[in-house]
């Protein structure tokens, strides 16, 4: 299988979910190997150099991924547009904003889905790198743990557990073996979600100054107060699964082995890809120079346009 990148350059605006800066974000295609970079188009001399995402970069992770460089740079919220490349396979790219965050859109992946199948995606002439995990990592946190465990393709399980009845009314754990099922049917629309009890706090903290009911479920003391109400029966383990995604997919290639977590986050996924790089023991890198020799998870990779 080979390294893809985008047909072309791309475009859109947005705000920022905990700056609530106005964002222009543009999607440019990208060389081989070139791997997944940011720059701030904001920002003159080093600071406005490319940035190459790698785990190490992800030095804050209060409500999302956010990459802090040694020189202070700040790229904000990336993980649901890392979402978005997964599913597609992106390896190469580089991401301009003029601002220190993503922009949210919807709260979900999608819009990032439909810009990256306006621009195209194309495949590239070296072969695409896979990371295979060959033996289990595990990390635990208090009462949180999540783990990579050897698996021929790549499978999601995340339990989520919050005292609340709105999340009484579905199931805590969802599995996901993208062997069957599509990304874009199943993970895509699902929104990032938050309670209305903590905004204060949170806002205090110079987050969620962005957020509203258009790019977040909101949840006060017994219901949803989005008038549609949940895209998903369980979109809230959903959206933990697309951010999961987005959190691994920071190392820049798709991950042959199963993830499981609960009560995961933002953190404890970055510190599970951290520990997998350090020791070789656990992981391989690994090419397929002819396509029916992936694993069946992949074959979703080929492009799958969003309804």
């Amino acid at each position: 299988m080979l390294q893809r990148t985008l047909a072309q350059s791309i475009s859109v605006t947005g705000v920022g979910l905990h700056s609530g800066e106005r964002v222009a974000l543009t999607l440019h295609p990208a060389p081989e190997n070139s791997g997944i970079a940011f720059r701030r188009t904001d920002l003159a001399g080093e600071q406005g150099d490319i940035i190459r995402l790698t785990p190490d970069l992800i030095n804050d992770t209060r409500l999302s991924s956010t990459i802090v460089t040694d020189k202070g740079v700040r790229v904000g919220t990336i993980e649901h547009i890392m979402s978005a490349l997964s599913a597609y396979g992106v390896d190469n790219v580089l991401i301009e904003l003029n601002a220190p965050e993503i922009p949210i859109m919807d709260g979900s992946s999608l819009p990032f889905i439909y810009l990256l199948q306006d621009a195209g995606i194309v495949d590239q002439k070296a072969q695409k790198r896979f990371l295979r995990i060959v033996k289990p990592v595990e990390i635990r946190e208090a009462d949180k743990w999540v783990r990579f465990t050897p698996y021929d393709g790549f499978k999601v399980t995340l339990t989520i557990q919050f005292d609340h009845p709105v999340f009484n009314r579905s199931s805590p754990t969802f599995e996901i073996d993208f062997a069957g099922k599509s990304y874009v049917d199943e993970i895509a629309r699902a929104r990032t979600f938050g309670f209305m009890q903590e905004v204060e706090m949170m806002r205090a903290h110079n987050l969620g100054l962005g957020g509203n009911l258009n790019n977040a479920v909101v949840i006060d003391d017994t219901d949803v107060l989005n008038p549609e109400g949940l895209r998903y029966p369980d979109e809230f383990v959903r959206h933990k699964i697309l951010d999961a995604i987005g959190d691994l997919y920071i190392v820049g290639h798709p991950i042959i082995g199963a993830f499981e977590g609960y009560k995961s986050g933002h953190a404890i996924n970055n510190a599970l890809l951290r520990a997998v790089l350090a020791d070789e023991a656990n992981y391989e890198w690994v090419e397929f120079a002819h396509d029916e020799d992936l694993p069946d998870a992949f074959h979703e990779l080929t492009f799958k346009k969003a309804a």
